[in-house]
């Protein structure tokens, strides 16, 4: 199948990176290399890293590019310290993340992250991790469940679904995406559309645990900033509130320092501030581009600047 490539809020993404002559920028989730190529079409010279963990799109990503100034990385993006470090890269100009799935994963039903479609319940980004969508799903206890379900999907009907899957899989282990689709729609109450949100917020939460993908947000934003040049800047796309929650937090955090008690008359902490904030609001995306793709319309981009 054709690696498909629907690259969200590029131009602003890309334009809020400030691209230097001669910088070396990180592309931490590569996907189909939209942003990518776009940065290597407004730098001069300098050197662009991608970083995913999904042969596929490494594979389409160099195939795509075919630039000299591009180097492609297996890895998980919380591992951009060592992926820089191997490659003899101290600090670099700019580090993008884009935190959603990409299109060629949704449209490949064998890769199980889609409910629209039927295929193995997998959600593997990287195909040689050892846990997937089925693991979880027939292994974990319906109390460990219906916590993902709620903390990952903010799922209110958890703790239902959960033990429903446990009563199914009892009878016949869960290996399709269908049967998971068909136990959450079939166990909640309400219009159609309910019952679809409810499937879609479950997908994704399996989706998380899977790839661990929150706590490596987390470790990949503190060592991103650690690692940009003073001026350097970090943009982030994120797709849910969760993943915009954890990126406004460490950017405030950053960007506000002391963490002393407001009550303390003076800082005791001595901490400083470390990057300002370029986008006080989430930049969200054009009326264009939520017209051309729908899968836009809950991206958010923030951006902070090294101090």
């Amino acid at each position: 199948m054709e690696f498909k490539h629907y690259t969200v809020l590029k131009e602003e993404a890309v334009e809020l990176l400030d691209i230097k002559e001669g910088g070396v920028y990180v592309d931490c989730t590569l996907g189909g290399a939209g942003h990518t190529e776009l940065i290597l079409e407004k730098l001069k010279g300098g050197r662009v890293i991608g970083i995913d963990r999904d042969e596929d799109a490494l594979r389409a990503a160099a195939e795509r590019l075919n630039d000299d100034r591009f180097a492609a990385v297996k890895s998980n993006f919380s591992e951009l310290d060592t992926v820089l470090s191997q490659l003899n890269i101290d600090a670099v100009d700019g580090i993008l993340m884009d935190l959603g799935v990409s299109s060629y994963q949704l449209d490949t039903a064998e890769r199980g992250f889609s409910y629209n479609n039927e295929g193995p319940l997998d959600m593997r980004m990287d195909t040689s991790a050892p846990l997937d969508g089925a693991m979880v799903i027939n292994g974990y206890s319906a109390e460990e469940l219906s916590r993902i379900f709620y903390e990952y999907g903010e799922e209110r009907y958890s703790r239902r679904i959960a033990a429903e899957i446990e009563k199914r899989r009892s009878v016949s282990p869960y290996t399709t995406t269908t049967q998971l689709y068909d136990t959450v729609y079939e166990t909640i109450r309400g219009s159609k559309t309910d019952k679809l949100s409810s499937v879609k917020r479950v997908f994704q939460a399996v989706r998380i645990e899977v790839n661990g993908e929150l706590s490596a947000v987390e470790d990949a934003i503190d060592k991103g900033i650690k690692l940009l040049k003073p001026q350097g800047r970090i943009a982030i796309i994120s797709f849910h509130s969760l993943e915009d929650r954890i990126v406004k937090t460490r950017f405030g955090s950053a960007a506000k320092g002391c963490d002393c008690p407001p009550d303390l008359p003076i800082c005791v902490c001595g901490k400083k501030p470390i990057i300002k904030l370029i986008t006080r609001k989430p930049v969200l995306p054009s009326q264009k581009e939520l017209a051309e793709n729908s899968r836009s319309h809950s991206a958010k981009l923030r951006c902070g600047e090294k101090i």
